[in-house]
């Protein structure tokens, strides 16, 4: 084995660190006795030096190697008690990803060797393996500094184009006939000139990517011949995932970033903070459990052989303990700084604010997270909901916060599938939901609003299917949502009558019209834009095939063009796209409403009954909006559930004013049209929206 020069070094930073002149290894583990770190092969299949870190600081194992260069391949080994009903796991025959790593060697093996345990003894985890799992695992790679040197965050903002598109970074460009071949599903396709081209079509101000931090492909998938397609089932929370690296490697996600940017798109990852990779107690032996189980993870009181499980994925993060929350903080501050990232989705956003006593707004991750230089201009959005007790927080979140929102896509889904009571929800819902998050200061852009996302039913595919079909997942179709609010217009799945297939049209169309007249942050998920299909299956986890990904063979482009005039519309009429909630206060110049409802022959809507399904909506600019002086901007939507045609009664138009009808879902292909004398009409099951104008400009 080489021989090395190894001093006590410094416990931080944590990870590997190289100065020019050598690498300073450094490592979290509370409870282990002893920590090795072993030196690979350039090809990283030989172990050539195995030598125990000579140092601790408090919880922190360090050491010096001199004349190590970048790139070195190496891993862990750490030594403690293995007592797993005592929560600790201990097993140096188990090589360890570094939590810090920035780069990875190799791909991720299906393995027994990776068990800490030995998977056919009959006390199953209380055992104790002592294979090797090294070959069955990538190394990590000591990093040239200069390439993650801080950079200078820009100032690409969205301004008026609100809109965050959700995609996977392979999904969206694998099957895209104009991206360049080489870069289908990386994410170098992402920024291919064909996708920019789509994006600024939209209107798009940010793309939200699935996980892109490195994560493994579950072994009951690997046995299904399946894989984790979306990717929430981490293991490097500072690594890119390697498997959508496109011929530049980790620089091409760099290019991407900034190709977005030059074009004012921000980008949002979709992070998952809340567990990892490793799973429950019969899971693999990759990193955190090996480091120190007891310390990274949540465990039960009284049995801490096993796992608190607030996530539904076996494990889940120990947040509270100060060293995981610096590695969360730590992993945020890298992707903004190293490659400037605006912004952070978190999945299961709940687990980060629970504490002892439950979820608290003021908890360590959020106390953490608010005082940040770094991340205080960072967009932040959670997912309010993980399935511990009093796991559903929607509107609960720390005004910083935008949240996902759900009861948006579910009142939108039952008003247009014609359930008694929708309107009633889905009245609150256009006005940004106001009942859940006008509190502390939160502004109406807090309320995410969508349709569709890559959990569950695509947009197309509520209109095409009233059940879930998710038998290619190998579950016995017992996955997935149940509750979907989808309807199959007539015949389930594909089908060929014209009268069907018009009848699904429009009624994307109408949420479609309904996600972008409505107060809040429009999402939409990709492919949606184009009635991409996913067959029916709602939870196309593990479909990295032509199921998951978007059919560009198939885009509807008359649904993208539609789409991309409702963007412009929103970014042109600020009254649509307000930061204060609306409440029909009036307008100090001159006595106007901010908001008021009216049924089709301007009286007051019956909200008291149940099958209410015509009313409207007249939105005034209030006083952050653009336009709100002048009293210009006014939006009057109609909306008509019913099977008839029906006419409706505008607002009085002020004097050198006239009513033009911008938005008109019973048609694929939009005109704007004045009104005349006579009461326009809106046709059956559709939205329409009017605008004022002036006289002279129409």
């Amino acid at each position: 084995m080489t021989k090395y020069r190894l001093t006590r070094g410094l416990p931080n930073p944590l990870g590997a660190r190289h100065d020019g002149n050598g690498v300073n290894f450094a490592v979290f583990s509370e409870n282990a006795n002893a920590i090795d770190l072993c030196i690979f092969s350039e090809d990283g299949e030989t172990e050539t030096t195995r030598l125990a870190l000579p140092e601790r600081t408090g919880p922190v194992w360090h050491g010096y190697l001199e004349g190590l260069p970048v790139g070195t391949r190496y891993g862990y080994r750490a030594h403690g008690p293995y007592d797993p009903e005592r929560g600790q796991r201990f097993n140096p025959n188990k090589l360890l990803l570094d939590p810090y790593a920035r780069e990875l060697h190799g791909t991720w093996g299906n393995d027994p060797a990776m068990l800490g345990y030995e998977a056919e003894a009959p006390t199953a985890d209380l055992s104790f393996d002592t294979r090797d799992s090294a070959p069955f695992v990538p190394k990590s790679v000591v990093s040239d500094p200069a390439f993650f040197a801080p950079r200078v965050k820009g100032g690409h903002k969205a301004g008026a184009r609100d809109l965050i598109y959700e995609a996977h970074p392979k999904g969206l460009t694998q099957l895209h006939p104009d991206v360049p071949e080489a870069l289908r599903g990386t994410y170098e396709g992402l920024a291919s000139d064909v996708m920019i081209a789509h994006f600024k079509q939209l209107g798009v101000g940010a793309v939200e990517l699935l996980p892109v931090h490195a994560f493994v492909d579950d072994s009951f998938l690997v046995d299904r011949a399946l894989r984790n397609y979306w990717g929430y089932n981490s293991i490097g929370f500072f690594t890119p995932e390697p498997r959508y690296f496109g011929p530049d490697g980790m620089a091409g996600f760099r290019r991407m970033v900034d190709r977005l940017h030059e074009n004012e798109i921000e980008v949002i990852l979709d992070v998952v903070y809340n567990h990892t990779a490793e799973g429950d107690q019969s899971g693999p032996t990759l990193s955190f459990r090996g480091l120190d189980n007891a310390s990274y993870y949540r465990l039960s009181r009284g049995q801490p052989r096993y796992y608190v499980n607030d996530t539904g994925c076996g494990n889940t993060l120990n947040i509270g303990h100060p060293y995981v929350l610096r590695l969360v903080l730590d992993s945020l501050r890298f992707w903004v700084e190293a490659f400037g990232i605006d912004g952070f989705r978190f999945d299961l956003a709940t687990v980060l604010g629970r504490e002892d006593h439950g979820f608290d707004p003021s908890g360590r991750f959020f106390a953490a997270l608010r005082q940040d230089p770094v991340l205080a201009d960072v967009r932040m959005i959670a997912e309010p909901w993980d399935i511990g007790p009093g796991g559903y927080q929607l509107g609960a979140f720390p005004h910083e916060f935008r949240e996902w929102n759900d009861g948006f896509r579910d009142s939108v889904r039952r008003y247009w599938r014609d359930d008694d009571h929708a309107m009633q929800n889905l009245g609150g819902r256009l006005l940004g939901s106001a009942e859940n998050f006008d509190h502390s200061g939160r502004r109406s852009w807090t309320s995410v609003n969508f349709l569709a996302a890559h959990d569950g039913f695509t947009l197309a595919d509520t209109t095409r299917y009233a059940r879930r079909h998710n038998e290619a997942n190998g579950e016995m179709n017992r996955d997935g949502h149940g509750s979907n609010f989808s309807d199959n217009c007539g015949v389930e799945g594909e089908t060929d009558d014209p009268v069907i297939i018009a009848r699904r049209k429009q009624r994307q169309r109408n949420m479609l019209a309904t996600l972008f007249l409505a107060q809040g942050t429009p999402m939409l998920l990709s492919g949606d834009e184009i009635s991409n299909s996913q067959e029916g299956n709602n939870n196309a986890y593990c479909q990295d095939n032509e199921t998951g990904w978007v059919s560009w063979d198939e885009a509807d482009k008359e649904m993208c063009a539609f789409v991309a005039h409702l963007s412009a519309f929103r970014g042109a009429h600020g009254a649509v796209r307000q930061t204060r909630f609306l409440h029909g206060a009036k307008r100090p110049h001159d006595g106007l409403l901010d908001v008021e409802w009216s049924d089709f022959s301007g009286g007051p809507v019956q909200w008291r009954d149940p099958r209410l399904a015509n009313v409207c909506l007249t939105l005034r600019c209030s006083a952050d909006a653009p336009d709100y002086e002048s009293g210009l901007d006014t939006v009057f939507v109609a909306f008509n559930r019913s099977d008839d045609d029906l006419s409706v009664v505008l607002p009085d138009a002020p004097p050198g004013m006239i009513w033009v009808r911008e938005i008109e879902t019973s048609k694929a292909a939009q005109t704007i049209m004045p009104v005349g004398e006579d009461l326009p009409v809106v046709g059956a099951r559709s939205v329409s929206a009017f605008v004022l104008v002036s006289a002279a400009s129409a």
